[in-house]
């Protein structure tokens, strides 16, 4: 932004909540498409994905 304000922002991410859309459809000024691989259900009262990304690991790796 110090540099000059872009015409449009692209967000590419792997996981996302419901929460945090939200969140940048509030408080982000600037145009913006928002894409995802998955999008979970909530945030809990941590805000941490539940099953979380390492749930996931330790399934796979039978360290949980």
């Amino acid at each position: 932004m110090q540099r000059g304000v872009p015409a449009h922002v692209h967000i590419a991410a792997l996981v996302g909540a419901p929460e945090g859309l939200d969140y940048l459809q509030k408080n982000f000024p600037l145009p913006h498409d928002i894409w995802l691989w998955a999008l979970d259900n909530k945030l809990n009262d941590q805000y941490y994905i539940v099953p979380g990304l390492g749930d996931a690991g330790d399934r796979q790796f039978g360290t949980g």
